[in-house]
């Protein structure tokens, strides 16, 4: 290594032997046990009420003063230590008024005699590692006064067992393997490269060279409709213009353009027939994200008055309609096994076994759910009942899907539906302390048994709802009980569109695992299957890299990529802050050089999300937004979301 290289190693490692001596010569303090405090103030309150009159004031302070400092011995519990292991993934050099400091970031925060370790999420000063670099001037309100001063040093390290195994500085890359001895890496600025404006689409591969979306390699600010009718492959035209009745089923890989030929066959089925342009016809997705974008994607091609709906959506509304009686509450801590049971495609022929032997019987005078809507009571009931027959549950999924479910696990669902029937009933009977509330899962089963015991579901004004075509985005993550509810919508033409890729379910629930098979859990066995080889979004490596994640999992021949682009790169980090910092020096480039590009940061969940989007913030990455309740902008600039939500949506980067 150069002079240069082995002072900016030699000072990451005397700064972690520092810190490490410090932190043992400096232990932390465990705050005292609660022990004392919660006896006291057990001993307080037993006093209270015998206390006098005169003796009562200070009693009460005595209480409010115990209960203040046991919230703080709790409170300082509850607060994460500093690992010594691994203490910090960042180092920030600060020069103010000629005096120098280092400050350290990291998960926990310790301030010592000569150690300054912040947390990176809390820490006024972390925001002076992320919204400045190296050899910038600063002046930030910090405390109760304004700091001007200098960063002179701004570095990464990754540290795992004590041992300092990377330094990343703007002066060069150093990394050793545990044991060895440094070395520098070759490296460039983190850079985000081959998305904005390259998309492409052909009618075979290698004959879209040159050819991009947009006018002249003008990128567009709205992002919601590329102006694509002109671009769509024969294999995709021929799916749009078949004929108006019976199924089209589309599958293919993300990219494929599966939502492409769902929408423009409804702009086809239109021009022929004005009536599907109405709320006659359903277009249903499965997030409400999706469905903002398709409310922008149909308008565009001439079709302006078709109903758009995310599934949950739909159901709630029609079971509302038919069943009033009913709470409109759902829930959110349904047992998994509970959920399992209710999504199950057995569950169609439960309810039909239920239904047949119960629809004999004139319906209950005494039913113990009040009818609202004539035939409402007697549907209830056939689904408790069929949800409560552990006899019935088992010999039907015996028959089906043997060792599915344990006798245990029917037992629990049974339990389940017991209950929380038992809540509806005495809400119903004037209980006012009864909080009843559906399982989300329950819609389709009550839509269902519906459909099997009274006849067609009801529009508000009374009629048979009959839709003249209904087209199903992203239809791995939906039930066949779901589906079977709306194939029970359609009209004489039995006219629907289903599009999906088994390989990008999220709702592992729904037991979607196969064409084949959900093809016959619909009863339409035989039913073609239309497949879209040619990715059109992804690059050859992006889509090389998701066939390699895939393995056994792939169900046939990979499919045709249009175009080669930069290589996918993995980065690991030893924590949230230190990818923060990386990332928000990758995007605030992508932004400067590429002020249109549209880019979406993926959490797994909404707390980690949040996490990212408020570091970000504190980076000063231009044009971010956190994206809460599914409300996308699809406008250039960067969006924070979790990765359930971006089903079906596309982006730059």
């Amino acid at each position: 290594m150069s002079g240069a290289d082995e002072r900016v190693v030699r000072e990451e490692l005397a700064s972690l032997e520092r810190v490490r001596t410090l932190l043992q010569e400096e232990p932390y303090v465990l705050p005292p046990s609660e022990a004392q405090i919660v006896a006291e103030l057990v001993r307080l309150r037993e006093e209270l009420p015998k206390a006098k009159d005169e003796d009562a004031p200070a009693l009460l302070q005595q209480y409010d003063l115990h209960h203040a400092w046991l919230e703080q011995v709790r409170a300082a519990r509850a607060r994460p230590e500093v690992d010594p292991d691994s203490p910090y993934f960042a180092h920030l050099r600060l020069e103010e008024d000629g005096r120098t400091r280092d400050v350290f970031l990291g998960k926990a925060t310790r301030i010592a005699r000569g150690i300054r370790i912040v947390d990176w999420r809390h820490a006024p000063v972390s925001r002076l590692f992320y919204a400045y670099q190296q050899g910038d001037e600063y002046e930030e309100p910090l405390g109760d006064r304004v700091h001007s001063g200098e960063v002179t040093a701004r570095r990464t390290v990754t540290i795992r067992s004590a041992e300092l195994l990377r330094v990343d500085a703007p002066e060069g890359s150093w990394v050793r393997e545990p044991g060895g001895d440094f070395h520098a890496l070759e490296r460039s600025p983190p850079k985000l490269a081959g998305g904005q404006g390259t998309a492409l689409r052909a009618h075979e591969v290698g004959h879209a060279k040159g050819r991009r979306l947009g006018t002249e390699g003008v990128v567009r600010a709205d992002k919601h409709l590329p102006d694509i009718a002109g671009l769509i492959d024969p294999e995709q035209f021929e799916l749009v213009t078949r004929p108006s009745s019976g199924f089209v089923v589309v599958r293919g890989t993300a990219g494929s353009g599966k939502t492409t030929v769902a929408l423009h066959r409804i702009a086809w089925l239109a021009y022929s027939d004005p009536g599907v342009n109405s709320d006659r016809t359903l277009v249903l997705v499965f997030s409400p994200a999706l469905r903002e974008y398709v409310s922008h994607v149909l308008p565009a091609l001439g079709v302006a008055r078709v109903r758009i709906r995310d599934y949950r959506e739909w159901a709630s509304d029609q079971r509302r309609r038919h069943f009033p009686q009913l709470p409109r509450k759902t829930r959110e801590d349904t047992p998994a096994v509970v959920v399992r049971l209710k999504l199950h495609p057995a569950m169609h022929d439960v309810l039909a076994e239920q239904v047949r032997r119960s629809a004999s019987a004139s319906d209950d005078p005494d039913a113990e759910v009040p009818e609202v809507v004539p035939g409402a009571g007697a549907v209830w009931d056939d689904v408790v009942s069929a949800l409560t027959d552990v006899e019935l549950l088992g010999r039907v999924l015996g028959a089906i899907d043997p060792g599915a479910f344990t006798e245990e696990d029917l037992r629990r669902v049974a339990t389940w539906v017991r209950d929380r029937a038992a809540e509806v009933v005495a809400r119903a009977e004037g209980d006012t302390e009864a909080d009843p509330a559906l399982d989300l899962e329950d819609d389709a089963l009550l839509l269902h048994a519906w459909q099997l015991r009274v006849g067609p579901l009801r529009t508000k004004k009374g009629a048979p709802l009959r839709y003249r075509h209904v087209a199903v985005d992203e239809v791995q993550d939906f039930s066949p009980l779901e589906i079977r509810v709306l194939l029970g919508c359609l009209d004489e033409r039995q006219s629907i569109t289903l599009a999906g890729d088994t390989q990008q379910h999220v709702m592992k629930e729904a037991g979607f695992t196969s064409w084949s098979g959900f093809l016959r859990q619909l009863g339409v066995d035989g039913t073609h299957v239309d497949t879209l080889r040619v990715a059109y979004r992804s690059t050859r490596p992006i889509v090389s890299f998701a066939l390699d994640l895939l393995g056994d999992l792939l169900e046939d021949e990979p499919p045709l990529v249009t175009r080669d682009g930069p290589p996918v790169e993995l980065f690991r980090f030893t924590d949230h802050g230190q990818a923060v910092a990386f990332l928000g020096d990758a995007l605030k480039e992508l932004v400067a050089h590429e002020p249109m590009a549209s880019v979406a940061l993926l959490a797994p969940d909404d707390t980690t999300a949040a996490l990212y989007a408020e570091g970000l913030r504190a980076a000063e990455v231009p044009r971010l937004r956190r994206v809460i309740a599914h409300d996308f902008t699809f406008a250039p600039g960067v969006e924070v979301a979790t990765m359930a939500s971006v089903k079906g949506l596309e982006f730059d980067y």
